[in-house]
């Protein structure tokens, strides 16, 4: 039976080849205390459709490469924003702030001059 893992895509820079981490908690043997874990994975996309930020499941398969020992399942969600998306609202908002008073009397003086 091949293993599932659900996680989140950090990396899709390679081609076909996402990089899944995985969070779990472990519990320490001897103080019984729970820690956060996570874990890396390499995995094959063939169509380079997972995104970073997508929650996917991969499944194991037979070695694709030194690295690659899983292959896309299926993009379980997708986020409601991208770090993409966000950044073309930070160069809108940029573009959109207000301009130095000197600038500002410039333009003014060449709007009067015209």
């Amino acid at each position: 039976m091949a293993k599932t893992i659900i996680g989140i895509v950090v990396s899709n820079k390679t081609d076909k080849t996402i990089t899944v981490v995985s969070h779990g908690r472990k519990t320490h043997p001897i103080y019984k205390k729970q820690y956060p874990v996570s874990k890396k994975f390499m995995a094959h996309d063939p169509n380079n459709e997972a995104q970073p930020g997508d929650k996917v499941s991969i499944v194991e398969t037979r070695p694709l490469s030194a690295r690659k020992r899983f292959i896309l399942d299926k993009i379980l969600e997708k986020p409601a924003l991208r770090a993409d998306s966000l950044k073309v609202t930070k160069d809108e908002v940029a573009s959109e702030r207000p301009k130095s008073k000197a600038k500002a009397k410039d333009e003014v003086a060449e709007k009067e001059s015209k």
